[in-house]
């Protein structure tokens, strides 16, 4: 019987000096949505309000509140 587990790759190098400027702006980015959301929607207990979620395509809020209408 083979340890399965010795079959697997480890995980690539992902060195941080080649991608910082990628992390820098996707941080900007997540907190430019948070902040928005921050202002827009009901408030919650422990700012849950503001979560963002992980799907196939990426991060992304409920429905923001903005009046009548939403986005």
């Amino acid at each position: 019987m083979t340890d399965s587990l010795h079959h697997l790759e480890p995980w690539p190098e992902l060195p941080y000096a080649a991608w910082r400027d990628t992390c820098e702006t996707l941080q900007l980015w997540t907190q430019i949505a948070g902040k928005i959301r921050l202002a827009r929607t009901p408030w919650l207990n422990h700012s849950w309000h503001v979560t963002l979620y992980v799907t196939a395509r990426g991060l992304t809020t409920s429905p923001i509140p903005d009046g009548a209408r939403s986005f």
